[in-house]
């Protein structure tokens, strides 16, 4: 054997006899020394992220930042002047969360256009009605800028004899709780005095997204999304990168206001969202804006 050889050769088994007294396995979540002689070598595997801990009772197919964001918008809403209702609904999980006012008959406002826009396309569908280029740019006034002078042509056009051609049709849409108001108006039931909860605009939200034709659906996701400055607030509140659309609807009604939000929050429409709160006189138009925005932001803001 050279010499050469030999040294290597001893080397190699003074480093074996230094390494002989380490035992045991590196910990795969902290550091561990090993040591040789005067060097140390740090060995380091990371550990994985530690998952968010869910700061309220769990909601099933809610993520724990979802359910989080749940509790703070509970939290809010006691701070916050009047009642208000909240349906939260994933339509992917299947998942719905809803709060203690979910159930409040509330004054409808504008939010009812909705419901007028699903009843006209479905009533033209079936051959019904025709709806002319005229009724069309009333369509798109309504869903754009909540225009009731655009509403009260279609509704006294298409209403029927008996005025209850659209109101005889909305429960198929999901609004079963709906009711239109006497007294308050000579042509009844006329649109802008009806009642319905939060319930009923979770459930014709969800029909819109899910049982109309694709050409139908399509039209009213890129209306509500393209919404004037006007109605941008409620589900808006949700913000620019969650790609959201809704239906505003806001009124100084007997009782005082109301503001109320419909739509959905997410590039694929993923996020059913709705908010009415009835302010009871304890608030006014600004007061009742932030109330339902402000939901919309706690709940979305920054997920996407």
């Amino acid at each position: 054997m050279s010499s050469r050889l030999m040294a290597v050769t001893a080397l190699l088994a003074a480093a074996a006899i230094g390494l002989s007294g380490c035992s045991g396995t590196p910990s795969a979540e902290s550091p561990r020394a090993v040591s040789s002689g005067s060097m140390s070598v740090a060995s380091t595997v990371p550990a994985a992220p530690p998952s968010p801990e869910c700061a309220a009772a769990p909601v099933p197919g809610f993520d724990c930042d979802l359910q989080n964001r749940v509790a703070a918008v509970q939290q809010y809403l006691g701070t916050r002047p009047g009642t208000t209702g909240v349906v939260l609904h994933d339509l992917q999980s299947g998942a719905v969360w809803e709060n203690d006012h979910a159930k409040d008959p509330t004054w409808t406002a504008s939010t009812i256009k909705l419901a007028m826009v699903v009843d006209l396309f479905t009533r033209d569908r079936s051959g019904e009605i025709h709806l002319t280029d005229d009724d069309r740019t009333l369509i798109q006034s309504m869903l754009h800028s909540s225009n009731d002078d655009a509403a009260d042509t279609l509704w006294y056009r298409y209403a029927g004899g008996d005025h209850l051609s659209f109101n005889d049709n909305f429960a198929a849409y999901g609004m079963t709780g709906l009711v239109p108001q006497r007294g308050f108006s000579e042509y009844y039931p006329y649109w802008g005095f009806q009642k319905c909860t939060p319930e009923d605009l979770d459930r014709l939200i969800h029909y819109v997204l899910t049982d109309l034709p694709a050409d139908e659906r399509g039209y009213i996701v890129g209306q509500l999304r393209s919404v004037d400055p006007n109605q941008q607030w409620g589900v808006w509140g949700a913000g620019p990168a969650a790609q959201p659309g809704n239906k505003d609807g806001w009124s100084e009604e007997q009782g005082g206001w109301v503001m109320n939000t419909v739509g959905f929050v997410g590039p694929d429409t993923r996020f059913t969202l709705v908010v009415m709160n009835n302010l009871r006189g304890q608030g006014d138009y600004n007061a009742g804006r932030e109330t339902v925005t402000q939901v919309a932001k706690l709940l979305f803001d920054g997920r996407y």
